[in-house]
């Protein structure tokens, strides 16, 4: 039988390096893997113009989805991009904003309401410290130009949040600097930090906040997962498990490059330090696949999008994923 042709798109990473390279195969298939600058365009061209065989796609997105009785995709546990989100909260210091509690009754941006990171965010102020969320007005567009940030499809909330579109012809990065907007979240530092005084971050130790957050409660926030269109599933049953097999080789390869000490493999000075951290906190993996290492996340996830009107209740985790040998154990 003639391998199988998927088109499948993701970002670039050092854990899909060797699919990108050729070095990993996937077993049956013949890859055409496009690697694109963002995420939010993948998700699109995805969710909105099923371009795509399989994907990178944005976790709250899918859920959301399959939350609302969508059948058009399925997952498998692969977790290519996770980050700590406590160093994405900025304010502006003419406002009244100091602490977390301070951002009750502003005006805060966020690129989209229903955008993992600012999910994740959301979630970490109203339960670590106990902000009001509905008291906020949010105000959502892109963050380095006017206008609004690509075009989700993700489902309407199930209760409708105040949210107003950016209609200011400045970028919300603008907003801030110009303390239009009292604090802004999101997926990352706007340019003002560092260039405009007034700009800071809310949480300026967010490296020891996160690491503490993590040793207390194994929260590793998970961003984007790998979905697969639910019509190449049904044809294709095994892709699934090949998919995730070719994952698992081309991630145990980047972490074998960033652990030889011959020469770094990247430009970061003290990359050595940071893999003895990693295996001090994480155990030796920060990035692990599959349902069990990742279930207080994943669990975690699904307390804040039902708190936040994403979903009417949680979906039991063996749900979300296509069952796989030795995937829901990890």
């Amino acid at each position: 039988m003639p391998p199988l042709p998927i088109t499948m798109a993701c970002c670039r990473y050092d854990r899909t390096e060797s699919l990108r390279s050729g070095d990993t195969r996937v077993e049956g298939v013949e890859l055409n893997l496009l690697t694109l600058p963002h995420g939010r365009e993948i998700f699109d061209r995805m969710v909105g113009g099923r371009e795509f065989h399989a994907s990178e796609l944005s976790i709250s997105e899918y859920i959301s989805l399959k939350g609302m009785g969508n059948r058009d995709f399925v997952a498998i546990p692969v977790f290519i991009s996770r980050v700590f989100r406590h160093g994405f909260v900025f304010f502006n210091r003419k406002s009244a904003v100091r602490s977390p509690k301070d951002l009750e009754g502003k005006r805060v941006g966020l690129p989209l309401y229903t955008q993992s990171a600012a999910l994740w965010v959301r979630g970490h102020l109203a339960s670590q410290y106990g902000v009001d969320l509905d008291s906020i007005q949010w105000v959502q567009g892109a963050v380095e130009k006017a206008g609004s940030h690509g075009k989700s499809s993700a489902p309407p909330l199930l209760k409708p949040a105040r949210i107003e579109q950016n209609h200011s012809g400045h970028s919300l990065d603008e907003l801030l600097a110009l303390g239009e907007i009292g604090a802004l979240i999101g997926s990352r530092k706007p340019d003002s930090l560092g260039k405009n005084p007034d700009v800071a971050r809310l949480f300026p130790n967010y490296r020891e906040i996160e690491r503490e957050f993590y040793k207390a409660t194994k929260v590793f926030p998970i961003m984007h997962l790998i979905a697969i269109r639910r019509d190449v599933h049904d044809a294709n049953p095994w892709l699934a498990n090949a998919l995730y097999k070719a994952f698992v080789d081309s991630k145990k390869r980047a972490m074998a490059r960033l652990r030889y000490a011959g020469s770094l493999g990247t430009c970061l000075p003290w990359q050595l330090s940071e893999i003895e951290e990693i295996d001090e906190v994480f155990g030796g993996d920060a990035f692990p696949y599959g349902v069990e290492p990742n279930r207080p996340t994943l669990e975690a996830l699904m307390r804040h999008m039902v708190d936040q009107h994403f979903i009417a209740k949680p979906i039991p985790l063996e749900e979300l994923f296509v069952p796989l040998p030795g995937a829901m154990e990890g």
